[in-house]
């Protein structure tokens, strides 16, 4: 019982490690001037893609493009610049942080 506790409480760990090691990396890519993780700014909430996104197994792959080149038109009229500034690995790393938020 005890160690089953303690694996619980290192793996929460680990996984709010992780959690605030991606919000880190969208600070530091300048992500978070136009979103947050829980309301509109001038782009989405990561939490409103992560629902608009559930269970679309292409969505990954569509939203890394986005972060890489920009787009527009499904949020509204704000257009979404390209980020030069973030590799693919770094958007593969957000994307897929933005997609589990709840």
């Amino acid at each position: 019982m005890k160690y089953s506790l303690l694996v619980g409480s290192v793996l929460a760990v680990m996984a709010s490690g992780s959690a605030m090691a991606n919000m880190d990396l969208a600070k530091s890519k300048n992500c978070m001037a136009c979103h947050s993780v829980d309301a509109k700014v001038v782009g989405p909430a990561y939490k409103d893609v992560a629902k608009k996104y559930a269970g679309d197994k292409t969505a990954e792959a569509k939203l890394v493009q986005k972060v890489l080149k920009g787009g527009s038109g499904v949020w509204g009229a704000v257009p979404m610049p390209a980020n030069a500034q973030v590799t693919e690995a770094e958007a593969k790393t957000l994307v897929k942080w933005i997609l589990n938020t709840k």
